[in-house]
């Protein structure tokens, strides 16, 4: 299972101080069946904990996912912020994930190489 994340979710990962360990811990959960939402198209919604609090005063991530091949994050933002996302912000993400779930293993390669995404290591 590749774990990936766009380079502007690494970028608001970072000033959030949401660490990789805490990304894996999310993409295992959802292998476990433990997924807040399933929005269709292979985007997920999944909570993930604030360094030091639990889930519940954490973040939200909108997430591409599937099983046995490839995760990769999309989207972050504090619980607090917003409750829900709109639905036309969703049939975009939608669409982003359902692309970048059906691009092949060569193009993830060149676009790790070129910075559009970053491993969760």
């Amino acid at each position: 299972m590749m774990i990936l994340k766009l380079k502007s979710f690494h970028r608001w990962a970072k000033s959030e101080s949401i660490s990789d360990t805490s990304l894996k811990k999310a993409v295992n959960e959802i292998m476990r069946g433990l997924v807040e939402v399933d929005l269709g198209s292979g985007l997920f919604k999944k909570r993930v904990a604030r360094e030091g609090a639990g889930k519940r005063s954490g973040f939200r991530t909108m997430l591409a996912f599937r099983r046995d091949d490839r995760s990769i994050f999309i989207l972050g933002y504090p619980k607090s912020v917003k409750d829900n996302i709109g639905e036309d912000e969703l049939l975009a993400l939608k669409k982003l994930a359902k692309e970048l779930l059906n691009v092949t293993d060569g193009e993830i390669k060149k676009r790790i190489e070129s910075g559009q995404l970053i491993e969760v290591k």
